[in-house]
């Protein structure tokens, strides 16, 4: 098959375009994601309200993400990444701008959960871009790529938005917000294309074609109904399920850790202050900014597998919680703690590799289907052991918290068998 080389060259640039206005998008999910945390005494000074109101603020995004995850797929598949990231990211821009302009508690809710409905279909299409615009052998780098942006977006909504919210007040950041999202809204409309055929480029499967000289497998351009997706999906026994149930323990077992219990952990075991711990959670997410794009490189471009990887990655993080269980309340030092904290973000990032081995267990016309299947299992598994997490450790005991960080080491096990059960389409 020949490919005009000037339309390949073009197709080539234009794809960058499409996958920087998205990441961009991609930022400020994290970014929303982590937000109450720095606004949160501003918030509970305004409406009079306590602790238990303020965690009920940040779960109603969670809450919403993980119910949006299904529907995501669905949209992304219907009506292409364009109109769904564009529709939703608009969505986004609202629940900002309600959230700034509101005068209520319950209205404050309302606009977070408008957030989390609109950021919930922004990676699905995402993950249809890359599969349909880019080389198979470059989706589990742009994915570690964009898991990097995120990460770098939940950082920014630590110690720099403290310092905007002093200097600007929390609702006009969420205004300010508002206006941002919407112009990256905007933006998506017109920069981005569902598909290269829609700008008169060639298709990905042909230019890979020409360049390896074998023949097309399968058309990005097919379509597949929407119930027989599903069907494929979570009817494929173990191809699907084995992968649910690692990534529900590896994320949440994540969630548990970086997302609710650690500070306590420190302040309670270890009685450091929150600047101390703060510091070596930050770590955590220094680690995840540096694993996942190494991950996807290692399984793009050095062992050109997704299972050898998720597998190495998944092994390394059990031991890592095997270590956090056996020393809990032994190991004092900072260096030591933050080793710790770094390696578990840098092969908990290793995650970021199910999202290719999914895809290409699937035809890439359902990979919105798919992979919004697979994505709602760990922020199932966050919220489910999230909650159980908080019933073990109600004292905030040295012997709860050790209790706990054996649980997860249990849930951890269980994972690692899943993740050596799990399939990967074999490479021809």
């Amino acid at each position: 098959m020949t490919v005009n080389p000037e339309l390949k060259a073009k197709m080539m640039k234009y794809r960058w375009a499409i996958f920087i206005v998205l990441a961009v998008a991609y930022f400020f999910v994290y970014f929303h994601r982590v937000s109450t945390t720095a606004m949160a005494p501003d918030i509970e000074e305004a409406f009079g309200i306590g602790a238990a109101a303020t965690g009920l603020l940040a779960s109603a995004y969670f809450y919403a993400y993980t119910a949006m995850q299904l529907p995501s797929g669905i949209f992304t598949d219907k009506w292409g990444p364009k109109r769904s990231a564009t529709v939703f990211i608009i969505i986004t821009a609202i629940g900002s701008l309600v959230c700034g302009l509101s005068t209520s508690y319950e209205m404050l809710i309302a606009g977070r959960v408008i957030i989390g409905v609109g950021v919930a279909v922004i990676y699905i299409p995402i993950m249809r871009v890359l599969a349909l615009w880019f080389r198979k052998d470059e989706f589990a780098s742009l994915s570690g790529i964009l898991l990097m942006v995120g990460n770098v977006g939940a950082i920014a909504a630590a110690t720099p938005l403290v310092l905007m919210t002093e200097a600007l007040g929390w609702q006009n950041v969420f205004i300010i917000l508002a206006v941002i999202t919407f112009i990256i809204g905007l933006m998506c409309w017109v920069i981005v294309k569902d598909h290269p055929k829609d700008k008169g480029f060639p298709s990905i499967e042909e230019i890979e074609s020409e360049e390896t000289g074998k023949p097309i497998e399968e058309s990005t351009s097919e379509k597949i109904p929407m119930v027989q997706s599903l069907k494929l999906t979570f009817g494929s026994g173990r191809k699907f399920w084995t992968l649910a149930i690692w990534f529900f323990f590896m994320y949440g077992s994540i969630m548990v850790y970086q997302g609710l219990q650690a500070g306590a952990y420190y302040t309670n075991v270890y009685d450091w202050d929150k600047g101390t711990w703060g510091i070596l959670l930050t770590l955590v997410g220094v680690g995840m900014i540096i694993g996942c794009p190494l991950a996807g490189f290692i399984s793009d471009k050095i062992l050109h597998s997704r299972k050898k990887v998720l597998v190495l990655g998944t092994l390394v993080y059990t031991i890592i919680w095997a270590v956090i269980w056996l020393m809990s309340g032994k190991l004092d030092s900072l260096v030591a703690q933050g080793i710790i904290n770094f390696c578990f973000g840098f092969f908990g990032g290793f995650f970021v590799v199910s999202y290719a081995q999914v895809k290409e267990l699937y035809p890439v016309s359902i990979v919105g289907v798919s992979t919004a299947a697979l994505n709602l299992f760990p922020f199932l598994g966050g919220a489910i052991l999230q909650s159980i997490s908080g019933y073990i450790v109600a004292d905030k005991t040295p012997e709860q918290f050790q209790t706990l960080w054996m649980i997860m080491f249990i849930c951890m096990v269980v994972a690692t068998i899943c993740a050596f059960l799990s399939m990967e389409k074999q490479k021809t």
